[in-house]
């Protein structure tokens, strides 16, 4: 049987929070259907996407296989819809009205409080990934 991969996730690998993040996601995503990009390491995949670096680091992003490219909280809602245990929250994200955008407000404030949380991480001894 061959896996076709579903999404192309495109992430920091500079930063540890998001580093645990994906080595969360790689371990439970046994179909194989996610690929990762550390784009901090090597920027070069986001030309296919229409990207720069700098656009990348500020968000996550993902490419489906049909070429569509999502960002921030609908990122994750694809990556957590090819993950067991985790599509019935993509689910949820996607079909309660409110939901998503609620989500994306979140993923807001995280991502750019991102070097403060990592800085706290970091400090307690939770760095590596």
């Amino acid at each position: 049987m061959t896996t076709m991969t579903r999404a192309t996730v495109f992430y920091d690998g500079a930063c540890p929070l998001c580093r645990r993040e994906i080595a969360h996601y790689a371990a439970r995503d046994r179909a194989g259907l996610l690929a990762f990009a550390d784009i901090a390491a090597d920027p070069a995949p986001l030309a296919a996407i229409g990207i720069d670096q700098a656009q990348a680091l500020a968000r996550l992003h993902v490419r489906r296989a049909d070429g569509a490219v999502l960002s921030g909280a609908r990122a994750f809602a694809e990556i957590w819809s090819c993950l067991p245990r985790w599509r019935l929250l993509a689910r949820a994200l996607r079909g309660i009205p409110g939901a998503m955008a609620l989500a994306e407000a979140a993923y807001r404030v995280v991502a750019r409080h991102r070097v403060r949380v990592v800085a706290t991480l970091c400090a307690r001894g939770r760095c590596a990934a």
